[in-house]
């Protein structure tokens, strides 16, 4: 469904396409249709675009028949909320941090929908939640990204607590590994200064 490696998905080099966005299926958060994506990425010359609603993906099979339907590569994704443990619910556990991830292959889709799946039947309490052990088994075939400022990373920095910032930096890479793991770029601050901690992931029959 959608071929593998990151290259691949942006499709042309040095193409800017949009990876974080919002329809109308995250409610209070997006406005636009799916279909409305694609066309304003054909309009503006990108490729491809994703589709990243928070917690959910009943956007999913609209948006990928718009985008074979326009010529625009779409790429299927969601952002997450992750949590310690998924199956505590209590006050103490009312925020989550975000994780915003991207199918780069058939496997991965298929991932996705497992972690969105379970994060409904499992995880819920207040949100969809997934955690750190949940997304490890149903890796592979993800893109990850440090996410937007309620992401763990970013939340750890916004608090000046560099040593948290490199323990979960180290959790995402042992996980994904250095190739499928993108540090996000913000005004606020920088995270490239974080010294890889994790190692790269071996490949798994």
């Amino acid at each position: 469904m959608i071929k593998s490696g990151l290259k691949l998905i942006l499709n042309i080099y040095m193409s800017f396409v949009h990876l974080h966005n919002h329809s109308h299926y995250s409610l209070l958060d997006g406005l636009s249709r799916p279909e409305e994506m694609i066309l304003s990425a054909k309009e503006q010359g990108s490729p491809a675009i994703a589709l990243t609603d928070h917690g959910v993906m009943y956007g999913s099979v609209e948006f990928y028949k718009a985008g074979k339907k326009h010529g625009v590569k779409p790429i299927i994704g969601c952002e997450m909320y992750i949590c310690e443990d998924r199956f505590k619910k209590d006050a103490t556990q009312k925020k989550s941090n975000h994780l915003l991830l991207l199918a780069k292959n058939q496997i991965g889709y298929q991932n996705l929908m497992q972690l969105v799946t379970q994060a409904h039947l499992d995880g819920f309490y207040y949100k969809p939640r997934i955690d750190h052990a949940l997304l490890a088994k149903y890796s592979e075939g993800l893109i990850a990204t440090s996410g937007c400022l309620i992401g763990e990373i970013p939340r750890a920095l916004l608090n000046n607590d560099l040593e948290l910032a490199q323990k979960k930096l180290g959790i995402y890479l042992d996980i994904f590994g250095r190739e499928d793991f993108i540090k996000e770029a913000k005004k606020k601050f920088k995270i490239s200064f974080l010294r890889p901690t994790g190692r790269p992931r071996e490949n798994q029959s």
